[in-house]
């Protein structure tokens, strides 16, 4: 009998991110001859485009993130590793992680990802919220419910305000969502306050909101967020953020505020800078039109770590990481198999992006652009078939079925614990002061 190939002879694929892009190249290379590392800070894979939705207290967080060592049962030549990579060695192909290992590699895929971007801006970081990780849409979720619960017993004739800064998807679903479960919800489950005293403020710089839609598509967002409530202040910057409030426009007005939600941009990690690798705009890896890393043959770049200079250069959106990863994969193995393949080509598939129930904007490829139920129909089909796993799809049907289906929600909320809360004494009206 032949002895089968050791496998140390097997090419060694390192794979750094367990995004879309991430599992997109693991999954190109389940039946070419290597051994996969996959390594990622956290043992799940997270759906970022509904984190919103489990900071809003309508999804739970597992049903939206996914185990990454499941990724075994359909592919036996991938192991999983949780760590941090602290540094790379391309001349000797081997990177370090936190924990002390060091792998070594013949090929190297880098989708880390990319972490929340301040700009600079004073007090954001200190104080603002921001909404990339599952932990920080927990936090934002708790926070919510803890000054709402503050607010009914302390605070019943005080304003309360939500200001999100940025007008992107995230910020416009975010601003939606919290409308929505104010106008929807609040009169049932806090009867105590009147929800005309909660304001959702939505901070623009640039004067339109959805920045990479068609303007029609923008115009509708607009309308569909003052039709919620949303104070939107577009071609208005934020000067600092602090722990009461935002300082907003050239003006420097002050608007108080318990929560700040920081939904205004992405940047590359800082650990990127100890990897040997040249980074272009935003910190972002520079990598040709293969996708690979300029100067290193061996090593690729995909998704939201990853620009290509000129008009090459690709939004950090979902389709460019999942489009990059497999194309890696498929390089990979043509390469290990002694052939070659053309350059990258992304295919724009089109953007979504939900303002509330049955309200949406659609620019999808094949099809005229969308608004309203139509598109929302799309969004939650688009979805729910990206979630990883078929308990996580079934579970967030089910979720957004009985918020959307019925006009209120507040029956299926999913809350976490809030600090107890000791009645403040109300100060005595004295006639004589």
């Amino acid at each position: 009998m032949t002895a089968s190939p050791a496998r140390a002879a097997r090419p060694r694929v390192v794979v750094i991110g367990g995004g879309f892009g991430g599992l997109a190249v693991v999954r190109a290379l389940r039946d070419t001859v290597v051994d996969v590392t996959l390594i990622d800070q956290h043992a799940y894979n997270q759906f970022q485009p509904l984190l919103y939705q489990v900071a809003t207290a309508t999804l739970n967080p597992g049903d939206i993130t996914w185990f990454l060592r499941a990724i075994r049962s359909n592919q036996k030549n991938v192991r999983f590793l949780k760590g941090k990579v602290l540094r790379m060695n391309h001349v000797a192909k081997t990177i370090s992680l936190d924990g002390g290992q060091q792998l070594a590699y013949d090929y190297l895929v880098i989708a880390a990802g990319v972490t929340t971007n301040y700009f600079g801006v004073t007090g954001a970081e200190e104080h603002a919220m921001p909404l990339y990780q599952r932990l920080q849409a927990l936090e934002l979720r708790d926070a919510m419910f803890a000054q709402l619960e503050q607010a009914a017993i302390n605070g019943k004739d005080q304003e309360l305000r939500i200001v999100i800064v940025g007008g992107g998807a995230t910020g416009v679903e975010t601003a939606g969502a919290f409308a929505e479960l104010r106008n929807n919800d609040m009169s049932v489950t806090y009867p105590e306050l009147d929800p005309k005293r909660i304001h959702v403020t939505l901070v623009e710089r640039m004067p339109s909101l959805l920045g990479p839609f068609h303007e029609s598509l923008q115009e509708y967002a607009r309308k569909a967020l003052e039709k919620r409530g949303v104070d939107l202040r577009l071609n208005t910057a934020v000067r600092e953020v602090r722990a009461d409030g935002v300082v907003i426009g050239d003006e420097e007005e002050f608007l108080p505020a318990g929560i700040v939600v920081w939904a205004s941009g992405v940047t590359a990690h800082d650990t990127v800078k100890n990897w040997a690798v040249p980074q272009g705009r935003g910190g972002r890896i520079s990598v040709n039109d293969h996708l690979r890393v300029e100067g290193l043959n061996c090593v690729f770049a995909i998704g939201d770590a990853a620009v290509e200079e000129g008009d090459r250069a690709l939004p950090q959106l979902a389709q460019p990481a999942l489009q990059g990863g497999r194309f890696v994969g498929e390089l990979i193995d043509a390469e290990i198999k002694g052939t070659t393949r053309p350059a990258f080509r992304y295919r724009d598939k089109g953007s979504l992006a939900t303002i509330g129930r049955s309200s949406a904007v659609a620019e999808v490829s094949g099809l005229p652009r969308l608004t309203g139920f139509p598109a929302w129909v799309i969004w939650v089909t688009i979805h729910v078939f990206s979630l990883l796993g078929n308990r996580n799809r079934l579970a967030t049907m089910i979720n957004l079925g009985a918020k959307y289906l019925f006009w209120r929600h507040s029956q299926n909320a999913i809350v976490g614990e809030t600090p107890a809360i000791i009645e403040q004494p109300r100060k005595k009206f004295d006639a004589t002061s």
